[in-house]
């Protein structure tokens, strides 16, 4: 027995030795796989840490929301806000929170009921019907003051507890979102352009530059622990850069209230229920590095707080009867910039490129002298001028908006020379101005261009031109000579205030010598301060001053539908400011008169250029020429017009209207072509 104990305790020994040596192994492989797993998670949290909390926490109760970015402002060149971004608030209801405790409902529906007039009932359905809800908007794009009632009230301390008084409201929180708002209204409105769907820009500035006025949205990832707090993680939104304009908005309100005072004036004058004109546009230029100072048109006046308002050019009917389609056509044609994306024919403001291409090519001198006795014939066509002129100048050809003299001197040139110049001042192309819609025209060729057609195209009929196309071929006309590219941007700012990049003038071209520009200089004076000049109700009193008029027949030559217009400049020996009025229809009787465009221009250019400190040289002097009236005006322009349809003789009736193609001519008959200024010739 005691041998039997004793080998039973020699066994046990040994197994417990045994089991002592595997369990320290086992202990040693345990201990080893805990250290390579701490390392192996130390490095996964290092590497990867991110990425696998966001996925566990995408496993509980995780939330992950846009943090919107702040468009960027436009302003004037003098730092005047034209458009801008304010932070306004979305109030978005946790249904999971509030239903998570029975005494959370009823004190969160009160706080909603009592600080937003909701309707209690409709949030009892919210939360009866969406109970794990953790997103819903009960109202959006509320301000800060809309708001600020329910945080006091959410966050309102006990002086005494030093507790919240009302800890049971939960479950509501406040988005944060940008509208973009307009402090003028409509001020620059086809300018500026609008913004759909947050933050994408639509039509003007808003639309060209809209990558600039964009940010990147930041992100907030978080998720709610057992005491309802949010824990989050931010990456901070980048906001949009601000784009400084060349346009003044003072020189912009001026335009604006003059072509209003214009449309007023002339409202239902001759046609009943009308505006004062079809559409009048004004473009306010700087000659000298291409800059936009201001730029509107009648028919593209909205109040970018509301860009979607029919309701100012249609009547409740019309648009009641308008489809969807429809109404977004007329939209669109209210929303356009139709300074950049109309054509027209030009009319007369075209004769100082056909004299300027003559003279500078060595085609003429500007000695020469021409016989106008009414019209010309020409490709077996008997084309008319205003009036029967006798011998005039190159001078006087433009003072008194000669037609026959203008043909003369587009013949002698000749189709060749005048297409280059064409192609020089970039007529029939786009000028590349920053801004979306810019049309291009229409000329001809030079294998499509005909004598009768270069005779017409000579003082601006049969081919079509953009207002931003004339003011920068003009510019480099009255500036020695240089064509700059149009602008509207002059810098880009980012968020801080610090200048990311500035606009510098673009120099494209040298379209005339500077003699030439002196000449033609010379002669546009005469034609606004000579009182022989047919431009000389634009003056204004005190200064020196150059310019032309047009007034172009429009289709189909009936002698009852025309374009007027003044394209000026001040001052004469440095010029600044160029102005160019277009007026399409005015609501008149005898619309074919430029003085209606002249007394818009003076009545601007009268209030901007002392804004802009640029002062009369002369002593003002009173004359009875500077107060003629329109009604004198429309008196000589009867007599006029029956002194030239005395002198105008019968042509082929019926002419077949040709094609519309850029090469294809236009229809016209004698005399219907141009009856330009006839209201303020003295002959």
């Amino acid at each position: 027995m005691k041998k039997s104990d004793k080998r039973n305790k020699q066994e046990q020994k040994k197994f417990n030795r045994k089991m002592q040596m595997k369990l320290a192994v086992l202990f040693i492989v345990i201990m080893l796989a805990l250290i390579g797993l701490s390392v192996r998670l130390t490095y996964i949290n290092a590497e990867s840490g991110d990425k696998y909390t966001k996925q566990v926490l995408s496993q509980q109760q995780y939330d992950s929301q846009s943090i919107p970015f702040r468009r960027g402002d436009i302003t004037d060149v003098k730092g005047t806000i034209l458009a801008t971004s304010e932070k306004v608030y979305n109030v978005i209801l946790d249904c999971k929170v509030v239903n998570s405790d029975e005494k959370y409902i009823q004190p969160t529906i009160s706080a909603l009921t009592s600080c937003f007039e909701l309707n209690e009932s409709d949030l009892q359905g919210i939360l009866n019907e969406k109970k794990d809800s953790r997103y819903v908007i009960l109202l959006k794009k509320l301000s800060y003051e809309e708001i600020q009632t329910f945080i006091q009230m959410q966050d309102e301390i006990d002086e005494k507890t030093k507790e919240k008084k009302n800890p049971y409201i939960k479950g509501v929180w406040f988005e944060d979102e940008y509208l973009r708002t307009y402090p003028y209204g409509s001020l620059a409105s086809s300018l500026l352009g609008f913004t759909v769907s947050g933050n994408v820009g639509n039509w003007g500035i808003e639309q060209y530059y809209n990558d600039q006025l964009n940010g990147v949205d930041g992100r907030e990832y978080g998720y709610l622990n057992d005491d309802s707090e949010l824990e989050r993680t931010i990456k901070a939104a980048t906001d949009g850069n601000t784009v400084v304009t060349t346009i003044d908005a003072t020189v912009q309100g001026i335009v604006e209230k003059h072509i209003a005072a214009f449309n007023e004036e002339y409202r239902g004058s001759y046609r009943e229920d009308d505006d004062g004109s079809k559409n009048t546009s004004v473009i306010i230029a700087n000659p000298n590095d291409g800059s936009i100072i201001a730029m509107a048109s009648s028919s593209n006046h909205f109040d970018l707080n509301n860009p979607r308002d029919l309701s100012v050019y249609y009547s409740e009917e019309d648009i009641a009867a308008m489809d969807d389609e429809t109404k977004l056509n007329n939209l669109n044609q209210i929303w356009k910039n139709s300074c950049i994306t109309d054509t027209y024919e030009p009319g007369s403001t075209a004769k100082p490129f056909t004299v300027a291409s003559a003279i500078d090519s060595g085609k003429i001198t500007g000695n020469e002298t021409y016989t106008c006795n009414g019209f010309l014939n020409v490709g077996g066509w008997d084309i008319g001028c205003n009036a029967t002129h006798g011998t005039v100048t190159v001078e006087q050809a433009l003072m008194k908006s000669c037609n026959v003299a203008l043909m003369h001197i587009a013949l002698t040139e000749g189709k060749e020379v005048f297409t280059k110049y064409q192609s020089i001042f970039n007529i029939g192309k786009k000028t590349g101005i920053d801004l979306p819609g810019e049309a291009s025209g229409i000329i001809y060729s030079l294998e499509n261009m005909g004598q009768t057609d270069l005779a017409t195209n000579a003082f601006g009929q049969n081919f079509n031109v953009t207002m931003i196309q004339m003011v920068s071929a003009f510019s480099s006309i009255i500036n020695g000579g240089y064509y700059y590219k149009p602008h509207v941007a002059s810098k880009i700012l980012d968020s801080k205030g610090a200048t990311v990049s500035t606009v510098e003038p673009v120099l494209l071209k040298q379209t005339i010598s500077k003699s030439t520009s002196d000449k033609l200089k010379q002669y546009l004076y005469k034609t606004v301060c000579d009182q022989a000049g047919t431009g000389k109700t634009a003056r204004v009193e005190g200064y020196e001053m150059g310019g032309k008029t047009g007034t172009a027949e429009k289709q189909n030559r009936d002698k009852i539908n025309y374009v007027v217009s003044f394209l000026g400049y001040v001052p004469q020996d440095d010029p600044q400011v160029v102005i160019y009025v277009v007026i399409d229809e005015p609501n008149v009787e005898k619309q074919s008169n430029s003085i209606y465009a002249q007394k818009v221009a003076k009545g601007i250019l009268e209030e901007i250029l002392p804004y802009l400190n640029i002062f009369p040289t002369q002593a003002v002097e009173k004359t009875e020429q500077s107060t003629q009236t329109t009604q004198e005006a429309s008196q000589t322009s009867e007599s006029t017009t029956q002194e030239q349809s005395e002198q105008e003789q019968t042509t082929q009736e019926n002419i077949e209207e040709s094609s519309t193609s850029e090469n294809a001519a236009l229809p016209y008959q004698l005399g219907d072509l141009n009856e330009d200024d006839s209201d303020n010739e003295q002959n």
